[in-house]
């Protein structure tokens, strides 16, 4: 005759709470040793470097013709692509932190876009973006 096993209604929580002991004491070492991060605050005294430079445009119509405008002036001067790179070396050597835009008209395709952004970053000109427009509501 078979003997019926009796089940058992108890959980051992011995292990667990050995496991949760040696988790406890691991952490417990490693924290001493981890160094927060330390940010950098600025200071009350501190000067800005100067007022922001507004950014050169380039403007691309829709003729595939290259115009140069700076800050204060509200037409652009035509230059063709060998002197839109001196012009721009020219402009940034006077002010390393001025950006450069491109704005292209909705009617050039964006392969001409592209070709003036390689232009411009085949000659170290720093940082260019491209410009965009909000939808008038």
């Amino acid at each position: 005759m078979p003997r019926q096993r009796r089940l058992m209604n108890q959980i051992n929580v011995v292990p667990f709470i050995d496991v949760m002991l040696v988790l406890l004491i691991v952490f417990m070492v490693a924290a001493p040793l981890i160094n927060p991060g330390q940010i950098e605050l600025p200071q009350v005294g501190q000067q800005l470097k100067g007022p922001p430079v507004a950014p050169l445009e380039v403007i691309l119509d829709a003729d595939k013709k290259l115009f140069l405008r700076d800050q204060g002036s509200s037409t652009g001067v035509e230059v063709d692509r060998a002197s839109l790179i001196e012009a721009i070396k020219a402009k940034q050597a006077k002010h390393p932190e001025q950006a450069v835009v491109i704005n292209a008209d909705k009617a050039v395709r964006y392969e001409e876009v592209l070709k003036v952004m390689d232009i411009l970053s085949q000659n170290q000109v720093k940082k260019v973006g491209l410009l965009a427009k909000s939808k008038a509501n």
